[in-house]
């Protein structure tokens, strides 16, 4: 390890990113994994608990140790900081972390419109975003956590089991949330057990097994 609208368009301020590019990447628990997904598409990874999904996307995003190349377009992932490369492929986690009581606090003054925009597509409210983490339950922390991800218009969305814990209706509004995101040009990494999920999103399946990819 190393050190819709209203949002931001995926690419940040450089624009322009082609693809997700991972080519030997691997950790003494996994790998090693080739992966190629382009901007505007997702990579849908399923497969059984404990087979190393959550891992990789981990990997990828540089805050497990690992070794081999990852680039988003040009930009190699050795290249940038740390955490400016956490910002471009920011991973979402099956159980998101808050480390603010307030809602509000998670998001910059400037995004708070864009915030709330994203909010409204995925059926929560302003009231949502200026509640405590408390009152919220696991499916709305779920889907303001990919609010909070998406707000500040990352290159890549490393996904780890999205939808777990909400309803059939908000599986079907958040997977058509991702579609969008996706037209718009943005990477999607997803892990999930949703298989219906998978099918619907993914431009490219793989299936997790004993940590690494099936043939």
């Amino acid at each position: 390890m190393r050190g819709c609208s209203g949002a931001s368009p995926p690419g940040g301020e450089d624009g322009g990113v082609t693809g997700l590019r991972i080519h030997g990447l691997r950790s003494a628990l996994a790998g090693p994994f080739e992966l190629e997904v382009n901007a505007g598409e997702c990579a849908a990874v399923t497969g059984p608990s404990g087979s190393g999904k959550s891992l990789f996307l981990r990997m990828i995003a540089d805050l497990d140790p690992n070794e081999g190349e990852v680039a988003l377009g040009d930009v190699a992932r050795g290249s940038v900081p740390a955490p400016d490369w956490r910002r471009r492929a920011v991973y979402v986690a099956a159980e998101p972390g808050w480390w603010d009581p307030r809602v509000e606090a998670h998001f910059r003054r400037q995004d708070a419109e864009a915030a709330v925009a994203l909010a409204e597509t995925l059926g929560l409210t302003e009231a949502h975003l200026s509640g405590e983490v408390s009152r919220l339950s696991t499916g709305e922390r779920q889907r303001l956590a990919l609010v909070r991800a998406l707000v500040r218009g990352p290159e890549a969305l490393l996904l780890d089991e999205p939808t777990g814990a909400l309803d059939r209706a908000s599986v079907v509004r958040a997977a058509a949330f991702l579609a969008q995101r996706k037209r718009d040009g943005l990477i999607v990494v997803l892990v999930t057990h949703d298989e219906d999920l998978a099918a619907q999103l993914g431009d490219v399946r793989r299936r997790m097994q004993d940590r690494r990819f099936a043939v």
